[in-house]
């Protein structure tokens, strides 16, 4: 759209629009706004693949506490060597029976957000704290696979 003022001073028309120059600099203009605000969103989308993260490990580390809980009460039988922990995170989807009911302790599996996948990390209780290999006997605690490093400087595995 282009406005159009007409002189009338000399009896000649002249239309007044946008010059080349002002069009360039109103495009660098909102280019550097533009540059601005792309890293302002990767921020703020690694900023909810945190709380994601941290619910999800919040949300599986209750429920491996609940199965224990109602373990410690004899609510149902576990192995011997399990220490009354889950022998994997299905379980605690596919659940264990309780006096002729079935008691599940997780809806899913979640999906880690920061891998794109269920694959997490487990630790039993026999495991190193620190170790990243899983013995297989119990599921003590959950982490991300992930290597990569948090906003706050920590490795996500660490949570």
């Amino acid at each position: 759209m282009r406005l159009m003022f007409h002189n009338t001073r000399g009896g000649q028309n002249r239309e007044a629009g946008l010059t080349l120059i002002e069009l360039i600099v109103t495009v660098a203009i909102l280019s550097i706004l533009a540059s601005a605000a792309v890293p302002i969103a990767r921020f703020e989308v690694k900023r909810q693949k945190e709380r994601m993260l941290r619910y999800d490990l919040w949300q599986m580390r209750a429920a491996i506490d609940a199965y224990k809980d109602a373990a410690d009460k004899h609510a149902f039988q576990t192995k011997v060597d399990s220490q009354n922990y889950p022998p994997d995170l299905q379980t605690l989807v596919d659940g264990v029976d309780v006096q002729s009911k079935k008691v599940r302790f997780l809806r899913h599996i979640p999906i880690d957000p920061m891998t794109g996948n269920d694959d997490w990390g487990l630790r039993s209780m026999q495991d190193d704290p620190n170790g990243d290999s899983w013995g297989g006997q119990n599921v003590f605690d959950v982490f991300t696979k992930s290597d990569g490093i948090a906003l706050d400087g920590t490795k996500y595995s660490d949570w």
